[in-house]
């Protein structure tokens, strides 16, 4: 949140609004459209470490993956999805 909104106190009832607008439309972007890769294994030999990663994928294609997840939730994040894009 601080690189969209910066390091400023913003606690004013006129800054409030605004924000919370752009927490919903960030929350969409970060959890719908950017992919993060996960660390999978860092192993260390002597003083090198390796870190493998896993595919690069978005949140929500991790929790649609999983099968963890009930069908009424990824059924909920289908549909939220859907109305993000339009």
């Amino acid at each position: 949140m601080r690189r969209a909104v910066g390091y400023y106190r913003h606690d004013t009832a006129t800054e409030l609004e605004p924000l919370n607008q752009l927490y919903s439309a960030l929350r969409l972007y970060t959890n719908f459209y950017q992919p993060v890769m996960k660390l999978v294994e860092k192993t260390r030999t002597g003083s090198k470490v390796t870190k493998r990663y896993d595919k690069a994928r978005t949140p929500c294609r991790r929790v649609l993956e999983s099968h963890f997840t009930s069908k009424r939730t990824k059924g909920a994040l289908r549909q939220e999805y859907a109305g993000s894009t339009q």
